[in-house]
């Protein structure tokens, strides 16, 4: 069992707040001293409100899943003797309505697009590659935690042309 924290902090800084019209910037900090800028998301509480400039919850949630899961595949690769020089996710996440509760949002869908490159004599082949990250989502403790529809769709480089980069859908696993 462990325990994370994390402190949020927002004060108002002279407006009326009960009109609505207050500045919804406010500050995370973690431990070891590392405070990350947040606001609400421009798309769901509009300019100037929110601080585009910030992190919001939305992009937190989608960077969460995609952190978690990189990790979890890192240390799979390492276990199997692969080496990895880089890992790229372009994660996306859509906020829509929860089937089950109608007007209610959530984040109904994560699709990780991690795009890894390795080196050295031992490297995954196309099967090898896709079930590491079956096993990397199903070892992630976020995507264990969220009832949001989490997909990984690696890209693949061609071995015949390293540039080519193509995808294959890769849905999440049933826990």
């Amino acid at each position: 069992m462990a325990e994370y924290r994390a402190a949020i902090d927002w004060r108002r800084e002279g407006e009326t707040f009960t009109d609505g019209r207050y500045r919804r910037r406010h500050l995370w900090s973690f431990d070891g001293g590392v405070e990350v800028p947040a606001s609400s998301s421009p798309l769901v509480v509009p300019l100037p409100f929110s601080d585009a400039t910030c992190v919001d919850p939305e992009e937190a949630f989608v960077a969460s899943l995609s952190s978690c899961h990189m990790l979890w595949f890192l240390s799979i690769a390492a276990e199997r003797g692969f080496v990895v020089d880089s890992y790229h996710d372009s994660a996306r996440g859509t906020l829509a309505n929860d089937p089950s509760r109608p007007g209610v949002l959530m984040m109904t869908r994560v699709t990780l697009r991690p795009l890894v490159r390795f080196s050295g004599d031992a490297r995954p082949d196309a099967d090898g590659l896709v079930a590491m990250h079956h096993l990397a989502h199903r070892r992630c403790f976020i995507a264990n935690s969220v009832k949001s529809d989490v997909r990984c769709e690696p890209m693949f480089e061609d071995a015949h042309a390293p540039s080519l980069a193509h995808t294959s859908p890769l849905p999440s696993p049933a826990p």
